[in-house]
């Protein structure tokens, strides 16, 4: 007996900034009626009991466009959709008091600015101090009944790297991490980055298409395959805001959500990003090495001790009323004064080089 499973994956694996996976399931001619917990149980890798009936309660799994509850059984013909987050790590979002920059809260969702520096959930060398932490503390002083249990992961439905600022959005009610979720698998979540690039780039806008997926031997990093041969699809729209020369801020519009995309797809096209340290962005890329011109990239480096990344723009439709609703941040001031003192060299320089 066999099902049509697809898992059309935009979640939490090894090259997802999105934290749900889609599966979708057409049930085969000869099943026999079943408990759909149980069913799911035996086709889906990393999938608990405890788990699937929490999703199944919350609205994550459908059943021909409709939600069923745990003991609906399974017949021959069924569409089946799960969404759902099936990382086989599983550690606890224990509250603490962390200040949050939130840019907008009502009862159904919460837009926050993380700083650089701050890790977004927690996981492997990262149990405390992270933004879901906060979020915890922050959510259970409004509702004490809010717990893991009834909002899985606090609402995290997408995540930024640790040492890229910006804005992140996250769920507050259960109808809301659905819609969310769909949103960004169906990748209609509108998503606007500035950055800071080596080098003074060919064309004034672009897109770049190439696969993102793990390096084949450093595991830690991620590497364009512009082939198709590994990794997932991933496409990146870019304009340049202004040039300086040796380096040019650039916006990017991301299509897909894929770890490291806007680092990974810039190195790929020969423009690391300012000051990254996976990337090749933490020595000079472009420009004469001497002492001088050193000094004053080792300034920009103490400056801005990061790759210069900012999710600056978020638009999306609100889970509730179906409005779009957007979000916008300025830089933070660690790019802006690093921007600022380009524009001021550049300009001291007498022309663009």
């Amino acid at each position: 007996m066999q099902e049509d499973l697809q898992n059309n994956s935009s979640g939490l694996q090894d090259n997802n900034d999105e934290l749900y996976e889609r599966f979708s399931i057409t049930i085969d001619k000869g099943q026999e009626p079943l408990r759909i917990d149980k069913f799911l149980m035996r086709r889906l890798e990393n999938a608990t009991r405890n788990k699937l009936q929490q999703d199944i309660n919350t609205g994550m799994v459908l059943v021909n466009g409709k939600e069923v509850r745990p003991n609906y059984k399974v017949k021959p013909g069924d569409s089946i959709i799960i969404y759902s987050d099936m990382s086989p790590e599983e550690t606890d979002v224990v509250p603490e008091k962390i200040e949050l920059n939130i840019v907008y809260e009502d009862e159904h969702l919460m837009t926050i600015n993380k700083p650089a520096g701050r890790v977004v959930h927690p996981g492997s060398g990262n149990y405390s101090g992270t933004l879901l932490n906060g979020v915890a503390w922050h959510l259970q002083q409004q509702n004490p009944a809010v717990s893991e249990e009834t909002l899985p992961r606090f609402g995290l439905v997408h995540r930024i790297d640790k040492n890229t600022s910006g804005l992140l959005v996250l769920a507050k009610t259960d109808m809301a991490m659905r819609q969310l979720a769909k949103q960004f698998f169906d990748h209609t979540v509108k998503r606007q980055y500035v950055a800071l690039v080596w080098g003074d780039m060919e064309n004034d806008k672009g897109t770049i298409i190439a696969h993102v997926g793990r390096h084949q031997r450093f595991r830690k990093l991620f590497e364009a395959y512009p082939e198709g041969e590994h990794g997932k699809e991933a496409i990146t729209h870019y304009r340049v805001l202004e040039r300086f020369g040796y380096v040019t801020l650039v916006e990017c519009v991301l299509e897909t959500g894929r770890t490291h995309q806007i680092r990974v797809h810039m190195k790929h096209i020969g423009h690391p990003l300012f000051n990254d340290d996976f990337y090749g962005g933490d020595k000079i890329v472009k420009g004469t090495v001497y002492s001088k011109y050193k000094q004053f990239i080792d300034n920009c480096f103490a400056i801005c001790p990061r790759q210069a990344l900012h999710a600056k723009t978020l638009g999306l439709v609100h889970p509730a009323t179906g409005k779009e609703i957007f979000f916008d941040t300025e830089l933070p001031d660690d790019m802006k004064q690093v921007t600022e003192r380009w524009r001021n060299y550049c300009s001291s320089a007498g022309k663009i080089k």
